[in-house]
């Protein structure tokens, strides 16, 4: 009963955590690109499409982070001191991003200060997920059930390379949201940027991907030993279909193509970074079995998350639904 429970569980964190990198991933990335569109109008039309969905967004950042409290404690209390800093960072410019959306519309003379808030915001936020990502990779030292590591552990080149990585992800995702919601100048100015977004993007991939098993022993049996290589061996085939498809997309011109092919890059990382860690939930330290609450915890929670997924996942569609469509030139999201 425990091992289905806590396996359910992981299940569901995971999915909420795969939910916000995809949803939120390109909202940030629209404000990461917002540097790189000088002229007041287009970012005006760059923030309006995301304007009505980004706060439904990081629904799923609270899920994610308030599961892997109340649903694995342990885990939760070796993560936390060991990304202090990162996770602080993220959550300290996902404020800035936040206040920039009301106050920029309200202001004339201090407007430029608002958009590089949205812009600085956005990319410390991916950055600080980056890092916090690759320190968990390569994995947190851990003694008698506590982080036995020191406050700088988490800055290493490889979690340095994973924050670059997840920016640059972050972009390709805001740029194929914008050719999909926008039109005319901006349309066009996002299939440029998804161009060498999307070349950046797949070959940090590569770079991570091959510096991974490196960090880990367990890692490297994953995906260079018979006959786990059978189970790995799906995810980079899928991910060149992906590639392939999104290059094709934006050679073409197309609007919804890119879109689904870069998230499909992402649900699959994620989908490798899911071969390596099970059955841990802290890499070669803790498994998800060993860091699950009490089983009758388990299934409270359950009964509610039974609820509460189906709700927040209306909620979502619908509001894509609501808000569908190209989105104009002219006007703010509060009209």
């Amino acid at each position: 009963m425990s091992f289905d429970l806590a396996t359910i569980w992981a299940g569901l964190i995971a999915f909420a955590v795969l939910a916000y990198v995809m949803l939120d991933g390109f909202d940030l990335g629209v404000g990461i690109l917002f540097p790189f569109l000088p002229e007041e109008t287009d970012r005006d039309q760059m923030m309006n499409s995301v304007a009505p969905v980004w706060d439904g967004n990081e629904t799923w950042l609270v899920l994610g982070g308030g599961g892997l409290f109340a649903v694995f404690p342990l885990a939760y209390s070796i993560i936390m001191p060991a990304l202090y800093a990162p996770i602080i960072g993220m959550l300290l410019a996902l404020v800035f991003r936040g206040v920039a959306f009301e106050y920029r519309w309200k202001t004339k003379a201090g407007k430029f200060a608002w958009d590089w808030s949205f812009a600085g915001g956005s990319t410390v936020a991916a950055f600080a997920q980056g890092i916090a990502l690759g320190a968990l990779v390569q994995g947190i030292p851990v003694e008698g059930r506590a982080y036995a590591g020191g406050w700088w552990d988490w800055l290493t080149p490889f979690s340095l390379l994973t924050g670059v990585a997840v920016v640059v992800g972050y972009a390709l995702l805001g740029a194929i949201w914008l050719i999909w919601k926008c039109e005319g100048r901006v349309q066009q100015q996002a299939f440029r940027h998804a161009q060498w977004t999307g070349i950046a993007t797949v070959v940090l991939i590569g770079a991570v991907s091959v510096w991974t098993p490196f960090l880990n022993e367990a890692f490297r049996q994953k995906w260079f030993v018979w006959p786990t290589l059978l189970y790995a061996a799906p995810v980079p085939a899928l991910l060149a279909v992906c590639v392939l498809a999104l290059w094709n997309g934006l050679d073409g011109q197309h609007e919804r193509q890119p879109f689904f092919a870069a998230l499909g890059l992402f649900g699959l990382s994620f989908a490798g970074l899911c071969v390596n860690f099970y059955p841990y939930i802290v890499p070669s330290s803790v498994t998800i079995h060993e860091a699950a609450a009490p089983d009758n915890s388990l299934s409270f929670l359950l009964v509610g998350s039974v609820v509460l997924l189906p709700l927040i996942l209306a909620y979502t569609a619908y509001s894509y639904w609501a808000f569908r469509g190209k989105v104009g030139v002219v006007g703010d999201y509060h009209h």
